[in-house]
This record gives C-alpha cells, sequence and structure tokens, in this order.
C-alpha cells in the first residue's frame, strides 16, 4: 500500500468514526482547532461509566463494537498501538474494572487481554435468551 492509498483509507476510518461517534468527532474538532465542535447527542448513555470516567480522558473506541463489527483480531490491531494511558481509559470508560486492578496494572499486554476477555463477555452476553 503506497503513501496515498495508507492516507485515504485511514481518513476513511476516522470519518466513518467521526459520523458514528459524536463524542469522537467533538474530540477530533478540538484536538484540530474547530470552534463548532458538533453537540453530544443525548441517546448517547454510558450511566456508570460517566460517573467513573470523568478523571480520565474519554476513551477512543469501544472494544465491544469493534468486536461485533470487525471481530477479535481487529480490536487486538486497534488495541495494540495504544499506549497504556489510553488503554486505561477505556477500560474506565465501559466499567471494565470491577475490582478495581486493572487500572493498577502496568503492562499494556496485560491490559490488552483483559479488555478483549471483557469484551468477548460483553458480546455473547444474553445469547442464551435470543432466539
Amino acid at each position: 500500500m503506497n503513501l496515498k492509498q495508507t492516507l485515504r483509507a485511514l481518513s476513511a476510518v476516522v470519518l466513518e468514526e467521526a459520523d458514528r461517534n459524536p463524542v469522537f468527532a467533538e474530540r477530533l474538532q478540538r484536538a484540530l482547532n474547530f470552534p463548532e465542535a458538533r453537540p453530544r447527542v443525548a441517546a448517547v448513555a454510558r450511566p456508570a461509566a460517566d460517573k467513573r470516567s470523568r478523571t480520565r480522558a474519554a476513551a477512543i473506541l469501544d472494544p465491544v463494537g469493534v468486536l461485533a463489527e470487525q471481530g477479535e483480531d481487529a480490536l487486538r490491531q486497534a488495541l495494540q498501538p495504544l499506549p497504556l494511558d489510553q488503554l486505561l481509559d477505556i477500560v474506565a470508560e465501559f466499567a471494565m474494572d470491577p475490582s478495581k486492578l486493572v487500572m493498577k496494572w502496568k503492562s499494556p499486554e496485560r491490559v490488552i487481554e483483559h479488555i478483549l476477555d471483557t469484551a468477548k463477555r460483553r458480546s455473547v452476553k444474553g445469547d442464551a435468551f435470543r432466539a
């Protein structure tokens, strides 16, 4: 893949995520110094996670959503380049640490495995009740 193709693919992914995720779109606009940030959509609600994640930055991806749409390999590839701090942002925002132990881990690989395991469990939760 050459530079043009890589940049086109990257911009398509960013644009798609900005259309799908209003919080991401707002953060992207702020990062690019656009004054007219889109208002947040009230329908996007994470009742328990919002209180816990206020001290951390917003997560840059939804692990259960990525797992459901693109599969485990895509989620792993999306998580691999992220620094520990951003991985912990995901754990905090999606309430993936009820025991409060994961937030103390220093190994990105260990946190990635925890996110993958939790996302897999949540993606099949309730399957027994689906026909």
